[in-house]
């Protein structure tokens, strides 16, 4: 399996920016499609983004669409969450995580296979 570790994470002030990356190790990673996923206090988890191993689909949460943006870069195993307009509710742990369905930019947690640790996104208001 693919080992995934994120970075990028910290405090920043409600309508700022952020950029998460997700290093992917291990098995190829163009064989896998990639999201993110976020878990807030006391929330359940939510999918927040994904996108298919090539790039041509791209998935997001309705509380983060025109807001958030995933990419990918198959040449680095690097896969990236830009987040712009930062509110307070985007406070949350992100995890990068790996699904098997490589063409499908899946929406469906149970599809993840594989999980980074995750990286903290602390939004003042």
């Amino acid at each position: 399996q693919v080992q995934l570790v994120e970075s990028g994470g910290g405090l920043v002030q409600a309508g700022d920016s952020l950029r998460l990356s997700c290093a992917a190790s291990g098995r190829t990673f163009s064989s896998y499609a990639m999201g993110w996923v976020r878990h807030a206090p006391k929330k359940a988890r939510e999918f927040v983004a994904a996108i298919n191993w090539s790039g041509s689909s791209i998935n997001y949460a309705d509380s983060v669409k025109g807001r958030f943006t995933i990419s990918r870069d198959n040449a680095k195993n690097q896969v990236y969450l830009q987040m712009t307009s930062l509110k307070s509710e985007d406070t949350a742990v992100y995890y990068c995580a790996a699904s098997g369905l490589k063409w499908t930019a899946s929406t469906q947690m149970v599809d993840f296979i594989s999980w980074g640790q995750g990286t903290q996104v602390t939004v003042s208001a």
